[in-house]
C-alpha cells in the first residue's frame, strides 16, 4: 500500500479511503482495525481519526461512493430507451467500468453486504440490491416478451448467472491490464448473449 503524501485535505481523505478499501477487501471488515489502516497509510492511528470518526464511517463512504456512481450509470442506461439486448449490453459494460474504477469496493460489497445490511447504518445496501435486481429482471422480462430473448428463459436464473459472473471479475481484474473494461464486457457479452437470444 502507498503512504499518503501531499497536504491537500481532499486528496489525503481520498487516499485514506483508497487504502481502507484495499485493506477491507483483502482482510475483511471485521478483521480490519483502524490501526492496520493507519499503518498501511503511513500514519499514526490518531491521525486517521482527524479525518474519520470510525472504520464504519470509512466503509460507509467507500460503499456509498461506489453504489452512487454505479446507479448513476445504470440510471442513464435505463432512461435511454434502448432495446432489451442493448440495455443488457450497456448494463454489463457499466458494471465492468465500475469494477475498473472501484475494484476493492466491489469486492467488499460482494462479500460483506448481506450481513452489513442488518445494521441500521447500512440498511441501504438491501434496498440497493433490490433496486438493481428489479432493473435487471424488468429488462430480461421485456426481452422475453419482445422475443429478443428466448421464450423458455427463467429470467431470475439468468439474472443471478449474469450478476455473479460479472461481479466475480473483481477478484481477478486489475486496472491497466491487457484488456480494457469495455473489451472484457464485449467478450463476456458475446458468450452470454449467444445463449439467451433465439436461434434463427
Amino acid at each position: 500500500m502507498n503512504a499518503i503524501t501531499g497536504n491537500d485535505g481532499v486528496e489525503r481523505r481520498a487516499a485514506l479511503l483508497a487504502t481502507a478499501a484495499e485493506v477491507f477487501a483483502a482482510r475483511g471488515y471485521n478483521a480490519t482495525t483502524v490501526r492496520r489502516i493507519a499503518d498501511d497509510a503511513g500514519l499514526l492511528a490518531g491521525s486517521l481519526y482527524y479525518h474519520f470518526d470510525s472504520k464504519e464511517s470509512m466503509l460507509d463512504e467507500i460503499l456509498s461512493a461506489f453504489l452512487d456512481e454505479l446507479w448513476a450509470g445504470y440510471g442513464t442506461v435505463l432512461a435511454a430507451g434502448l432495446g432489451p439486448r442493448e440495455t443488457i449490453e450497456a448494463l454489463v459494460t457499466q458494471s465492468f467500468r465500475q469494477i475498473d474504477r472501484h475494484g476493492p469496493a466491489v469486492a467488499i460489497y460482494q462479500r460483506e453486504s448481506r450481513h452489513l445490511s442488518a445494521q441500521p447504518r447500512f440498511a441501504y445496501l438491501a434496498d440497493t440490491r433490490l433496486k438493481f435486481e428489479n432493473a435487471w429482471l424488468r429488462t430480461l422480462e421485456r426481452g422475453v416478451a419482445e422475443r429478443a430473448f428466448r421464450a423458455d428463459l427463467d429470467v431470475r436464473l439468468v439474472y443471478r448467472f449474469v450478476r455473479d459472473t460479472v461481479w466475480v471479475a473483481a477478484s481477478w481484474y486489475r486496472p491497466g491490464g491487457v484488456h480494457s473494461p469495455e473489451e472484457i464486457a464485449r467478450q463476456y457479452l458475446s458468450m452470454v448473449l449467444e445463449g439467451i437470444t433465439p436461434r434463427t
